[in-house]
């Protein structure tokens, strides 16, 4: 299985979410992109502990299962479609979410989150995961 894994879902995995482990130890592929990165490295700059999750970030990017993909040409016209699909539903949801999800579909990729309004994208493939 290959696995898009978001900012929600990765913050969740680090917390010890227990499906969120088990999902990413079933998955033969790991894929981030560089918002997802993005959004990581943002949260590590307002947060108490910097130096740890930078460091445990690099850590996860280093294992040999994950990637971290790119967004091109081809991410902007899946984007395109997610963006006026969702529009013409009446149901938008943030733009870098629509990113994510472009690349989960361009990559052929399960999403892995803990944010609901993936759902809303019939394009994907969403594994979502409830966290308190």
């Amino acid at each position: 299985m290959r696995a898009m894994v978001d900012t929600s879902a990765y913050s969740a995995f680090m917390r010890g979410h227990p499906e969120l482990t088990h999902a990413l130890q079933q998955a033969d592929e790991i894929y981030l992109n560089a918002v997802i990165v993005g959004e990581l490295l943002a949260g590590f700059v307002r947060g108490k502990h910097r130096k740890k999750n930078q460091l445990e970030l690099h850590q996860f990017l280093a294992s040999p299962r994950v990637s971290i993909v790119d967004i091109n040409e081809e991410t902007a016209e899946r984007y395109a479609l997610i963006l006026n699909a969702l529009w013409k539903a009446g149901t938008p949801i943030p733009t870098n979410d629509i990113w994510i999800a472009a690349s989960a579909m361009q990559y052929g990729c399960r999403l892995l989150s803990a944010d609901a309004h993936y759902q809303k994208v019939s394009q994907i493939i969403v594994e979502y995961f409830e966290v308190s």
